[in-house]
């Protein structure tokens, strides 16, 4: 194993802030899971700074993008490719430098890692080989939609990007459309119309969203409205930047006791078949389709 390569000369711990330069401590020989800005540099922290100082190594998704950043504050600290496609060559090396008494730094290209990115799974490696890990936290774009976003952050559910195809993205729609949670999503820019257009059919056409766009930059902006105005909205629009989209939980509906389902069920069988009736009053009431399917039969076989 290679020297820890923050011992070149003049270098060591150095980091620059409004072109003032500090010495950052040493740290204990640990991953550190450093959150970087989104967008804005100036939300980078001092911690973090330290941290990425200090490291003998930075494990990047891009060189060339967090170079910007190390330029930016004046950082020497070496960096080492590590994404999902080269992820198994180079775990190695970095437990190889924790092995030698070292501290790692991991970033992904903006905000905090491991949301919505593989790194998890160098952190399972570490912890498993008996290494600490620590946690730098930061800039986080789902938070920062979120809490300017003016829907409830009680509960939250953080969903991530979606699948490109209709058939499995439709039905992972599905899956969320009744979790009593503010919905979380990353999109790709050229994917948001589409996207608003099929959770307002999945959701609702009335459910409240918010499209937060490139956070935190020159140009942020939050569009706000239902499912159905912001589809109309986003439609004839050439959409760019990063995407976070925001969805109100769904509307608590009072669940409707034996009598009153047994009511609605004989209403809707009147002129319906048993499938399309259980569809419609489930849908009305909130309950489970197959109990309210199961009854729907047990009423139309005279029961």
């Amino acid at each position: 194993m290679t020297e820890p390569s923050g011992e070149q000369t003049g270098s060591k711990n150095r980091y620059s802030l409004s072109e003032h330069a500090f010495t950052a401590p040493n740290l204990e020989p640990a991953l550190y899971i450093v959150s970087t800005p989104i967008g804005n540099l100036g939300d980078i922290t001092v911690r973090a700074l330290e941290t990425l100082a200090a490291a003998s190594m930075i494990a990047c998704e891009d060189t060339r993008i967090t170079s910007t950043l190390t330029q930016k504050f004046g950082l020497k600290t070496p960096l080492l490719p590590y994404h999902e496609h080269n992820a198994d060559k180079q775990r190695p090396k970095i437990l190889g430098e924790l092995e030698a008494g070292n501290a790692v730094a991991l970033v992904s290209d903006a905000g905090t890692p491991l949301v919505s990115d593989p790194g998890y799974r160098l952190v399972r490696d570490v912890v498993a080989a008996g290494y600490k890990v620590f946690p730098i936290p930061g800039a986080s774009a789902p938070l920062a939609g979120l809490v300017a976003s003016g829907l409830p952050s009680d509960t939250v559910l953080f969903a991530g990007f979606l699948p490109q195809k209709g058939g499995p993205k439709t039905k992972r729609l599905e899956e969320l459309a009744k979790i009593p949670a503010t919905l979380i999503f990353f999109e790709s820019p050229h994917r948001t119309a589409a996207t608003l257009e099929l959770m307002a059919a999945v959701f609702g056409e009335t459910r409240e969203a918010v499209v937060a766009r490139e956070l935190t930059k020159r140009f942020e902006t939050f569009e706000r409205g239902t499912l159905a105005e912001l589809s109309n909205r986003f439609a004839d629009q050439t959409v760019k930047g990063e995407i976070v989209i925001l969805v109100e939980p769904p509307e608590e509906k009072p669940e409707a006791d034996a009598k009153d389902l047994d009511t609605l069920l004989r209403e809707a069988l009147s002129d319906m078949p048993v499938s399309a009736a259980a569809k419609q009053v489930s849908k009305a009431t909130g309950l489970d389709r197959s109990e309210v399917y199961k009854r729907a039969l047990e009423l139309k076989a005279g029961g």
